[in-house]
């Protein structure tokens, strides 16, 4: 193995140590260049965001600097199912699936686990589509979407709900999306919710 193999798997190491101990928000760049014995240029050399390290830790099917654009690229008609679909497919690997399990069930860290999917899915993915779309209230509506898809998948793929476990894809798209789709429309008032007061 070349040294910069060797490196890369040493960051790679030591990313998914802590965003399982310390969760998506509280692990940074620096603090894994560390762990792993390198200069955090070292780290920006292989990857250029946090996301980016996460997604490669993670072994998950995409990374958001490139996903989002192709979320946002046919505009709002549609966004739920492509929401959807891109969060079961990131699922839909086996590999993937296995270590974001194996993240998710880690003992006494598994609420930090379970965040650091949650953070990332919503801080990385949602809200930056939100943005994107003008949704008013988006800070609260990227956080229902977040916590909906990552509801969906924890329940399909970690817990095993049946029927929802053995329900396929599209069907799951089918009865998932026109809710999410809901949440991402600026012209739906997002019901029974009242914004914070600016101080």
């Amino acid at each position: 193995m070349a040294q910069s193999d060797d490196v890369r798997t040493a960051v790679l190491d030591a990313a998914k140590v802590a965003f399982r101990a310390r969760g998506y928000m509280g692990t940074t760049m620096k603090g894994v260049a560390k762990a792993a014995g390198v200069a955090p240029v070292v780290v920006r050399r292989y990857y250029n965001s946090k996301d980016s390290l996460f997604a490669a830790a993670m072994k998950l099917p995409f990374d958001p600097a490139s996903a989002v654009p192709t979320l946002l690229a046919p505009g709002l008609d549609g966004m739920g199912e492509r929401l959807v679909r891109a969060t079961l497919e990131l699922l839909g690997d086996d590999e993937a699936r296995e270590d974001l399990v194996a993240l998710v069930t880690a003992g006494r860290s598994a609420g930090k686990a379970a965040g650091s999917l949650t953070d990332f899915l919503e801080h990385s993915v949602v809200d930056r589509v939100a943005a994107s779309l003008g949704v008013p209230d988006a800070r609260m509506r990227s956080a229902l979407v977040s916590s909906y898809l990552v509801g969906i998948a924890a329940s399909r793929y970690v817990l095993r709900l049946e029927p929802l476990a053995s329900a396929s894809e599209d069907q799951v798209v089918r009865m998932v999306a026109p809710m999410i789709q809901d949440l991402l429309d600026p012209t739906k008032p997002l019901k029974g919710y009242t914004p914070p007061k600016k101080s």
